[in-house]
């Protein structure tokens, strides 16, 4: 017999206003997506067109005073309870900074739309909970072009905030999940655990797959360096159960998203220009970033003069239009603190290289602005800034810190350029070991592990010291 009984639970939601969720689901889109979203609003909204250069201040005036006059809240204003409602009526400018940049390359897109496209279509039939389905599609928005995930569990939390309040270990679940979905594999933070993922998925049967699986976990660098005497003494395998290991792992897919790379057709625009003016630095929006919208006074006169149901479908969308038109305004102004904030933080990056970047948080621009977290994510992800370096996603310029031996920190992308510029000088004759390099940079009172410049080195793309002795080798005899 069932067992019928009656429980208490008690769960903290947050239920925002639908002007509210526009506001954050514009401030999340790229340009591309922004410009789609603008077409099908002002395809669907006769009440809203484009204003061909003319400013739009008259227009909403005359919206504003329509509304007062029928009694109308101004619901926008009132629901603005969350971190956008400080932006305040800075003004802003587009004219000047992007001129001296006018001759810029393009630079390939990796955002790698159709890899994002190809995971949300199955996310949408997957029969994941709304809550989960959230958290899927914050993870999927955070992955590069090759599927992997280089967002942290806590940077994936903050970028739901405010509307969802959720606990590590559930995105931790819903990853998992999507590291399933095809190409299974996606959504891995490195090499190893992409393996893994996908010989987890393979029939139990699967001849050599569990020696696969502890070789991916402890013995992957043994792998790369072809040093197969030792990974058979390590393991204990015999030499055919070690080469049917080693040729399933090789069968597997490292780079789950390298297939559905578009980089050569598509083309980035900087959304933000950083440019030195007066001995400091400013910022400015590209000029492409106002979609230039009015609203129609045929009719507005028109919704003056009617009646019935006439009335409240043009009321609706006026109301529709005075929203989009905020939210863009609002839009524009939180990246403008936001790029702002991160260029007086990174002012060394923008006049010394890499080598003067500081270690920089999500928190510490939230609080500088006085935004969440969650803003800050939000308005960093896909959009782009042009400076006199280059052109750089907004996120580049945060990194975890590393420990100086007087009580500081560095950040992590100067220890990258310093280990860089140490290997372009290093002798051909006796290359620096991992251990060498953690000794040069203590030299310089940057105190970091032998495990954590391995890790660095490798993301710059360089080789360990036996590797490169190899490739000197080959590449013959020079002075050094």
């Amino acid at each position: 017999m069932a067992d019928h009984s009656l429980q208490l639970r008690l769960t903290q939601k947050l239920a925002l206003a639908p002007q509210l969720q526009q506001a954050i689901r514009l401030l999340q889109l790229n340009r591309i997506e922004l410009r789609e979203y603008i077409q099908e609003v002002l395809d669907s909204n006769p009440i809203l067109e484009r204003a061909d250069g003319e400013t739009t201040t008259t227009e909403s005036a005359e919206s504003d005073n329509f509304e007062q006059a029928e009694g109308e809240p101004g619901e926008f204003a009132e629901q603005q309870d969350w971190e956008l409602e400080s932006l305040g009526n800075e003004q802003w400018s587009e004219s000047s900074a992007f001129e001296s940049f006018s001759g810029e390359s393009q630079i390939a897109d990796t955002s790698a739309d159709s890899l994002r496209e190809h995971l949300l279509w199955q996310i949408n039939l997957a029969h994941f909970s709304d809550e989960d389905a959230a958290i899927a599609r914050a993870i999927v928005y955070g992955l590069d072009e090759d599927g992997y995930l280089h967002d942290s569990l806590e940077d994936v939390r903050a970028s739901l905030a405010p509307e969802l309040l959720v606990e590590e270990d559930e995105i931790l679940a819903v990853l998992h999940r999507v590291q399933r979905l095809e190409p299974v594999g996606v959504a891995t933070r490195d090499a190893a655990e992409c393996i893994r993922v996908q010989l987890s998925v393979l029939p139990g049967d699967t001849k050599a797959r569990d020696l696969a699986v502890r070789i991916s976990r402890d013995y992957l660098e043994l792998v790369a360096l072809h040093d197969f005497d030792e990974l058979r003494k390590r393991t204990g395998a015999n030499e055919k159960a070690l080469t049917t290991a080693l040729e399933l792992i090789q069968s597997l897919e490292p780079r789950p998203g390298a297939r559905y790379d578009n980089r050569r057709d598509e083309y980035l625009v900087p959304d933000i220009y950083a440019t030195r003016v007066d001995d400091a630095w400013r910022v400015t929006l590209n000029p492409e970033n106002d979609p230039g919208l009015k609203l129609n006074k045929f009719y507005i006169d028109l919704l003056r003069k009617s009646g019935g149901a006439d009335a409240d479908y043009l009321k609706g969308r006026l109301q529709e239009a005075r929203w989009l038109m905020s939210s863009l305004e609002m839009r524009n102004q939180t990246l403008l603190r936001v790029s702002q904030s991160i260029v007086d933080f990174q002012e060394g990056f923008l006049e010394h290289g890499e080598v003067a970047m500081q270690p920089l948080v999500l928190r510490e621009i939230s609080e500088a602005i006085g935004v969440h977290e969650s803003t800050v994510s939000r308005a960093t992800t896909r959009k782009y800034i042009l400076t006199p370096r280059g052109l750089f996603e907004l996120k580049y310029f945060f990194s975890s810190h590393v420990q100086t031996d007087r009580g500081g920190s560095v950040s992590a992308t100067a220890v990258k350029a310093r280990i860089q510029a140490l290997l372009a000088k290093e002798p051909r004759s006796s290359p620096l070991s991992d251990q060498d390099l953690v000794e040069l940079l203590q030299q310089t009172g940057i105190l970091v592990a032998r495990r954590t410049v391995a890790k660095y080195r490798e993301s710059i793309g360089v080789g360990s010291s036996s590797e490169r002795r190899r490739l000197y080798r080959r590449l013959g005899p020079t002075s050094d």
